[in-house]
C-alpha cells in the first residue's frame, strides 16, 4: 500500500511512527517543509491551501490510502478544494480525522455515532460541512474517525505541570473525552484494514472531570496540584471557555466491536502511568 497524509501533525505523524513500516510509501504535506525536521523516511510536500504542485498532485494520484488531518478554514476544507480533481480518478480508501466536538452538548449524557450532531458553534458547522464533503467527494471507502481529546508523549498533564502552565478550572458536571496518541494510531490503522466506510468514534473508556486529570498526574510527580478554580470566575480565553459550553460521554463501542480494537490506555490513569515511566515530566 502507498500511504499519503494531508496534514503531518501530531496524530498523523505518531501513525507514521508507529505503523510506517506496513506500506511501500509514505509521503504527506506540511505547511513550510523546512520548519520540520522530524519527518526523516517521509517524503514531504508543502501544502497551505493553495495551488498544489504537479509531484504532489501524482503521489495523491498514486496513493492507496489517503489519511486527511488537515483542518475546515472559513473557505470550507482546503485539501478538497486543492485536490478534488485527482480524488475522484480512482479508488481508494480515505481515513478524515475529525472531532466529537460535532456532538455538542448533552449534560454530560453518553451519546453515539447514532447522535445528531448539532452544530452549535461556527467551527462545528465548518468540521460536519467538511464530514460531508469528504464522504461526497472520495471514491472509495471513507473512514470518518471523530477524535477526542488528542495527548500522548510531549503533550499531557505531566509536562503542563511541570511546565507550571497547569490548571484545575472546576465546572460542576463538566467532563471530557480524550484518547492517546498510540490508540489513535491503532484505529486508523484498523479503519484502514476494515472493509468498509462510516463513521466511528476514538475514544478511551471514561470521560473524567479535567481537573481529576491533573490531580492524577500531580500525585505521579509527588507535587501539589494547582488550586480548583470555579470555572465563572476564572480568567480564560473565548476560545478556551467555549470548550466547556458542551460535555457528553461519548461511547467507544463501534470502534471495539467493528474494528475489533482493544485500547492500550483504557483511561488517562494507565496512560500517565506510562508516560511518567518514560520520563515525561521529570
Amino acid at each position: 500500500m502507498r500511504l499519503f497524509i494531508l496534514g503531518l501533525g501530531y496524530s498523523a505523524g505518531h501513525f507514521v511512527r508507529k505503523f510506517g513500516g506496513a506500506f511501500s510509501h509514505v509521503a504527506g504535506t506540511v505547511r513550510d517543509p523546512a520548519k520540520r525536521n522530524d519527518l526523516a523516511g517521509i517524503e514531504v510536500h508543502a501544502f497551505s491551501g493553495s495551488r498544489p504542485g504537479d509531484a504532489t498532485l501524482e503521489r495523491i494520484s498514486e496513493a492507496d490510502v489517503l489519511l486527511v488531518s488537515i483542518p475546515p478554514g472559513n473557505g470550507g476544507d482546503p485539501a478538497i478544494a486543492a485536490f478534488a480533481d485527482v480524488l475522484a480518478e480512482r479508488r481508494r480508501k480515505i481515513i478524515y480525522l475529525s472531532t466529537i466536538g460535532v456532538y455538542g452538548d448533552h449534560g454530560g449524557a453518553w451519546v453515539d455515532e447514532s447522535t445528531p450532531p448539532q452544530a452549535a458553534f461556527e467551527r462545528t458547522r465548518l468540521r460536519l460541512a467538511a464530514e460531508q464533503a469528504w464522504t461526497n467527494n472520495g471514491s472509495g471507502h471513507v473512514a470518518i474517525l471523530r477524535l477526542a481529546g488528542i495527548y500522548g508523549p510531549g503533550r499531557n498533564a505531566l509536562v503542563t505541570l511541570r511546565a507550571g502552565t497547569a490548571r484545575r478550572i472546576v465546572k460542576p458536571g463538566q467532563v471530557f473525552n480524550r484518547i492517546h496518541a498510540d490508540d489513535i494510531a491503532s484505529a486508523i490503522m484498523a479503519a484502514i484494514l476494515h472493509g468498509r466506510g462510516g463513521t466511528w468514534n476514538v475514544c478511551d473508556d471514561e470521560p473524567a472531570p479535567p481537573q481529576d486529570v491533573i490531580a492524577y498526574a500531580a500525585q505521579l510527580m509527588g507535587v501539589a496540584p494547582p488550586p480548583e478554580e470555579a470555572f465563572e470566575t476564572a480568567e480564560m480565553s473565548a476560545m478556551a471557555r467555549s470548550f466547556y459550553a458542551s460535555s457528553a460521554r461519548v461511547s467507544n463501542a463501534k470502534l471495539k466491536c467493528e474494528f475489533g480494537v482493544t485500547l492500550a490506555y483504557p483511561t488517562y490513569r494507565e496512560a500517565l502511568d506510562a508516560l511518567w515511566r518514560a520520563g515525561e515530566g521529570r
